[in-house]
């Protein structure tokens, strides 16, 4: 015969000034773990985005990124020729051949320096990355000094306002278009002519460092790297492009989880005595009840599981309090250093329904482990002992 529910529920709300300290410390420990695991799950998310399935990018064979690669006009010519390529006016392929600096500029929070990667781009960068939209102004003409920057890096960084001339390369930059990215790595890049960029860094005009293509459909990739792969003019690596970048966030979104669950494991001890001090007080101050639900034939087992479920309840007050004070740091943007390219990439925390279960799932865990041995010294009490003074 089971205890019901209905007694650990009134023993909750007749005792909830002490067990208001567990449910305070266990709420702590979610909203870490869950602002760690938005993180993460935010980076992830914005540099992903920043690939499409219909894209293929084309580095040096062996480069794991762009900052190791390096290709030559001839080899983009012959990229060009490949398969699957979608055409664009006059028939061109849709390609971009493009390079990558980074640049130091002052923040505007703060005034001082941090990396903004800049990327040279062909004339064709939007039609290969259709989801990149000009907000404000123009594109860039090519051949001449114009930047075009991403909606975060515009608010990041002083000097990148529309109209504004800045200063790096050696070179002054206008500043012609604000792009909107839709919340993906673009947006904390600035945009310009690949050639203009490598005169500015006095690089050779004929080397580029990846080139990113647009396919008719994503079908076509494993045809298109067939082609590459096997022509023994080119040594290169073909990779879908939506795959490169989720390859490009998984060391640091492997990093900050790690982090996190150490934190919220260091945490996560200290709610559980929390709990475990609770639920021993708790018994302490219903020997006399515990003994009469005993007298009266509840068994042990029924006295366990009833002490385990005011533990769980208790944690998962805790969980959903955590939960609803983090909430709001969804969407809040932040900015840390890609350490891919060694430059700033601004991101939106996300808490997906997946991580909150994860959070809920660590403070009922948390409310077990808390809740397991005061249950058991619950339900084995001398019931003679505690009646003596009934």
């Amino acid at each position: 015969m089971a205890i019901p529910v209905i007694y650990n529920f009134r023993s909750v709300k007749v005792r909830f000034t002490s067990t208001l300290v567990a449910i305070l410390a266990i709420a702590g420990v979610v909203a870490v773990f869950i602002a760690v695991l938005a993180m993460a799950q935010g980076f992830q998310k914005t540099l992903v985005a920043s690939g499409s399935p219909d894209n293929a990018i084309i580095l040096r064979g062996g480069a794991n990124s762009e900052m190791e690669s390096s290709i030559t006009l001839e080899q983009v010519k012959i990229i060009g020729d490949g398969p699957g390529i979608k055409q664009g006016p006059n028939e061109q392929p849709l390609m971009s051949a493009e390079v990558v600096v980074i640049a130091a500029l002052p923040l505007r929070s703060s005034g001082t320096d941090a990396n903004v990667q800049i990327r040279g781009v062909s004339e064709y960068a939007l039609q290969v990355r259709n989801s990149v939209k000009i907000k404000a102004g123009r594109f860039f003409r090519p051949g001449v000094a114009e930047l075009v920057v991403g909606r975060h890096a515009q608010k990041q960084y002083q000097g990148f306002d529309l109209g504004n001339t800045i200063l790096f390369g050696g070179q002054e930059w206008q500043v012609v278009g604000i792009m909107d990215a839709g919340g993906s790595a673009f947006d904390s890049e600035a945009w310009c002519d690949a050639k203009v960029l490598n005169q500015a860094y006095k690089r050779p005009e004929n080397i580029f460092q990846s080139v990113t293509v647009r396919l008719v459909s994503a079908k076509n990739l494993q045809e298109f790297s067939d082609s590459l792969t096997t022509d023994p003019r080119l040594t290169v690596s073909v990779k879908r492009e939506i795959e490169y970048y989720e390859h490009q966030s998984e060391m640091i979104t492997t990093l900050i989880r790690v982090l996190g669950f150490l934190v919220a494991s260091i945490m996560g001890l200290g709610a559980i005595f929390g709990a475990l001090n609770t639920m021993y007080s708790s018994i302490s101050a219903r020997v006399r009840e515990i003994a009469t639900l005993r007298a009266i034939g509840f068994r042990e087992g029924s006295v366990v599981l009833s002490f385990l479920f005011e533990s769980l309840l208790i944690s998962l007050l805790g969980g959903i309090l955590g939960t609803i004070i983090i909430l709001p740091i969804h969407g809040y943007t932040a900015s840390t250093m890609n350490w891919q390219t060694f430059s700033h990439l601004a991101f939106a925390f996300t808490i997906t329904p997946a991580i909150i279960l994860q959070a809920l799932f660590f403070a009922l865990l948390m409310g077990f482990i808390g809740g397991l041995f005061p249950a058991v010294r619950a339900a084995r009490l001398p019931i003679v002992n505690a009646l003596r003074g009934l």
